[in-house]
């Protein structure tokens, strides 16, 4: 015959269990979406390094950087020396807009994943305009990591 003190035991037990499943998961979906979140600094940072490679001399980009930066550099490219300064800026500014993102993201915060998302498809829509179609399905690959960052972050704020 069963003492009376097993049926709780054994319940609170189980829901022991499913809350401890429950944490595990929310902390699974939340590192999902950190490594969703860090593409929006890497994107942010080799942007710089393509804007510092063009300024250079050198004809070599990543195909992660944005495409925006690309056509400073080629505007920056035209006027001169004082276009460096400026594009240094303009380009700084843009990395800095995508390394924000990349901040809120690593909070797991879903609004900063839609709208560097969808800036992101804007860019990539340039690269497309540019016949950049490496640059391109580089964007698509990364919008679609990004996607599973943001679908993390639905989990984690669930």
């Amino acid at each position: 015959m069963a003492s009376a003190g097993t049926a709780p035991a054994v319940a609170s037990e189980r829901i022991a269990q499913e809350n401890q499943q429950i944490a595990v998961s929310k902390m699974v979906a939340a590192a999902r979406a950190r490594a969703g979140g860090k593409w929006f600094y890497w994107i942010a940072a080799l942007s710089m390094v393509n804007s510092l490679m063009v300024m250079s001399g050198t004809n070599l980009h990543f195909v992660i950087g944005l495409g925006i930066t690309s056509v400073v550099d080629g505007f920056a490219k035209q006027v001169g020396a004082a276009g460096s300064a400026l594009d240094i800026v303009i380009n700084g500014f843009v990395a800095g807009v995508f390394a924000l993102f990349g901040m809120f993201a690593m909070k797991a915060q879903k609004w900063e994943f839609l709208v560097g998302m969808a800036i992101y498809l804007l860019d990539g829509l340039l690269c497309l305009g540019a016949k950049d179609f490496l640059s391109v399905a580089f964007h698509a690959y990364a919008l679609f990591a990004i996607y599973r960052g943001f679908g993390a972050a639905q989990q984690v704020q669930a």
